[in-house]
């Protein structure tokens, strides 16, 4: 209630100003376009300081705050004066009529209803949804996309001026034609103006198409820059946030989502900015025909903009949960496809299908919400322009049967409020779309906005690095189970230049003191150092090129062997890549493909083997001479000869070189220097292998286990 009363005598503020200083400057000024311009500026001051000075009596929880109440003073003061210098530049005769009529009470309240209308239309578009705390996603967001591009939508903006104003020219020269027509005036007049016609039309289109092709290029840009800066915000992300994410839901927010809000955003700001520019254009001239008719199609707009308020926050709640059920469904189809040999062994072909089919069935309901919505919109927009052009008709009747306006410029306004009404329709089913893309862009904002849970990166590139490695009362517990201690108080040392095993039952937390190692995890209590130095201050490249890792199954990508084994390294001579690959026991299987080390190793690697995928992801590791070389089952799917190979070339580098090795073969454990035995997630025995057998402890039983398990697997095969 404060907020109306504010804009009461806001507007009874302004209508006394204007007419005070109108009457005042009047006196000595004759009525031209510096005069207009005076008086406003003079009324737009004294608004100013009012509103300034009366800060306790302009207050409210609505849309009609204070800042509201001053832009909409700089609105309705400036309005008039701009229109008609805008009118006096293209249209004199209108500019002229709306300098005299300036003041007039029609006029004033046709100003007003207009600034009224585009604070409503601004609040709804750019500022209902910015209240909502928490939320990432707003008009303002989207439109931040663009900043980049300033001077491209400069440019369009130009060319979107001419060809509104070559649009404009129908309507004005079919009324003075049909005037023509009732006054039987000069012929050549006829032929004057479908000459002129004729020319602006041309320009018009001509206009539109430059328009039209530099905006859609710039939205293509916005487009693929906008899905480049999701990824690699994505990429920055901890593992953390790769744990607790599903693959699909990320997959669908650089696909889907990306899309949905690009294709939204194109096509609502193509029609905001085209109609917009239209509507300013008819406002204009239809004020220049009769401001009473303009009055009148002014505050049927106020009752229409009520429409979109009611389905636009609905199809932005629809739209989020389209996006949510659409990375179900990626999700299903995923987790399918790369489980493809475990659903053909179960024969559960059927079963993924009958899931699939169940998430796109969900989908399917949203859609089909979502289309009897926005038909609900249609009908309601289109209902509320046929009420509009039908009050229109019977007005303007009635004012021609009053000879305040001729036959032709009732035709030209009727012409002009078909487009008005048209413009107004598209732009009322924009604002639906509007929402949707802030929909569609929640989760990718949300994204982009992520802080990586990690600590700042280091700077520390030491140029000699010894390799060795000191767990200090290290605990640690997953995301996914917090309250299961992975590791628990443990502490070891990996000393320089030796190898050193780590062995252990299932789940003991061997992987995880890789992961660590590799800093793809912090963890909650303890230190680890490299070279007595923690490794978040290791500069990350640095790092990763002196710390590397063959896990148990490699992951390889779908491009040539020679790529995957100089993974990460950019440009890296053959020479260098074959003398890797020999090291590995990789160089001569590679050498038998059609096409070398050129051959491609297919998606995840599928083209090869097991043992061969292990062979090229040590030779990807020993490529970049490491100095701390983690060894996590890299050898299990190799054969007894092929391992006794890369054993021999890792205990010849061991002088320089700090090796992990985890292994389930004891076989491989016995030959290292030193041995760390992990059970529970702590350290029980260290030692090399002759002492640990000696204690009898948890080594030598799980040495005594697998044996077991060997002697019998060969008493099974000879009977």
């Amino acid at each position: 209630m404060v907020s109306f009363w504010s804009l009461c005598c806001l507007i009874g503020m302004d209508f006394a100003t204007f007419h005070i200083l109108r009457h005042v400057l009047s006196r000595y000024f004759p009525l031209s376009l510096a005069l207009a311009w005076g008086i406003a500026l003079a009324q737009l001051l004294i608004l100013a300081l009012v509103l300034l000075a009366g800060k306790s009596i302009f207050r409210g929880r609505s849309f009609l705050r204070e800042d509201k109440l001053l832009a909409s003073s700089i609105v309705s003061s400036l309005l008039v004066p701009s229109c008609a210098t805008w009118a006096v530049v293209f249209m004199p005769r209108t500019g002229a009529d709306l300098l005299h009529r300036w003041g007039h009470l029609d006029l004033f309240i046709c100003s007003h209803l207009i600034t009224l209308t585009s604070a409503l239309v601004w609040h709804q578009l750019f500022l209902s949804g910015e209240d909502e705390k928490g939320s990432s996603a707003s008009v303002w967001r989207l439109l931040a996309l663009l900043r980049p591009y300033s001077w491209r939508f400069l440019l369009v903006a130009v060319f979107l001026v001419l060809s509104s104003w070559g649009e404009m020219a129908l309507p004005a020269y079919t009324g003075r034609m049909a005037d023509w027509i009732h006054n039987k005036e000069d012929p050549s007049i006829f032929w004057t103006t479908i000459i002129t016609l004729a020319l602006i039309t041309i320009s018009s289109a001509v206009t539109e198409f430059v328009c039209d092709c530099i905006f859609n290029v710039t939205m293509s840009l916005v487009h693929t820059q906008s899905q480049g800066k999701l990824l690699f915000s994505i990429l920055k992300q901890d593992i953390t946030f790769f744990d607790t994410v599903p693959a699909g839901d990320i997959t669908s927010r650089v696909t889907s989502d990306i899309t949905a809000m690009s294709e939204a955003l194109s096509h609502t700001l193509s029609l905001l900015m085209w109609y917009a520019m239209r509507l300013a254009f008819l406002f204009i001239y239809m004020a220049g025909l009769s401001p009473k008719l303009t009055l009148f199609t002014v505050l049927c707009l106020l009752i229409i903009t009520i429409v979109p308020r009611l389905s636009g926050t609905y199809s932005q709640n629809l739209a989020v949960k389209i996006q949510g059920s659409l990375c179900e469904v990626n999700q299903v189809a995923m987790e399918t496809f790369s489980n493809m040999k475990t659903v053909r062994s179960f024969a559960n072909e059927e079963g993924e299908c009958q899931r699939y089919e169940g998430k796109l069935d969900a989908t399917y309901q949203l859609n089909k919400t979502e289309a009897l919505a926005y038909g609900w919109t249609l009908v309601a927009n289109s209902f509320s322009g046929l009420a509009l052009k039908v009050g229109i008709l019977y007005f303007g009747g009635r004012l021609v049967t009053n000879e305040e306006v001729s036959g032709g410029e009732l035709v030209s306004f009727v012409l002009y409020e078909l487009q008005f009404a048209s413009a107004v329709e598209t732009l009322l089913r924009t604002y639906p779309e509007v929402r949707k893309a802030v929909g569609s862009s929640q989760k990718v904002f949300e994204y982009m906005d992520r802080t990586p849970q990690k600590p700042p990166p280091g700077h520390l590139a030491p140029s000699i690095l010894q390799g060795h490695i000191q767990f200090q009362n290290v605990t640690f517990s997953y995301p996914k189970r917090p309250d299961v201690p992975a590791l628990q108080d443990v502490s070891f040392d990996i000393k320089p230049g030796v190898v050193t095993a780590l062995v252990g039952p299932c789940d003991a937390g061997k992987s995880t003191v890789v992961n660590l190692l590799l800093r793809l995890y912090e963890p909650q209590s303890g230190r680890i150092l490299l070279d007595n130095r923690p490794l978040a201050d290791y500069e990350n490249q640095y790092y990763r090129r002196k710390v590397s890792v063959v896990t148990q199954v490699p992951v390889l990508s779908s491009r040539t062997i020679k790529d995957n084994i100089s993974y990460g390294l950019g440009e890296t001579s053959l020479e260098s890549v074959q003398e890797a690959a020999k090291a590995s026991d990789a160089h001569d299987f590679i050498l038998q493909r059609p096409q070398g080390y050129q051959t491609g190793a297919g998606q995840r690697g599928e083209l090869l083997s097991g043992g061969q995928k292990q062979r090229v992801a040590l030779a990807r590791a020993l490529l970049r001479d490491p100095k701390v070389l983690i060894l996590d089952d890299a050898t299990s799917s190799l054969d007894t000869d092929t391992e006794l190979k890369i054993q021999e070339t890792l205990y010849s580098n061991a002088r320089r070189q700090t090796v992990l090795l985890i292994s389930h073969r004891m076989n491989v454990i016995e030959k290292a220097d030193h041995i760390l035995v992990l059970e529970g997630g702590q350290i029980i025995e260290s030692g090399n292998h002759e002492q640990l057998l000696a204690e009898r402890g948890s080594y030598w039983r799980l040495r005594n286990r697998q044996q077991s398990s060997f002697q019998r697997g060969e008493e099974q095969q000879m009977m």
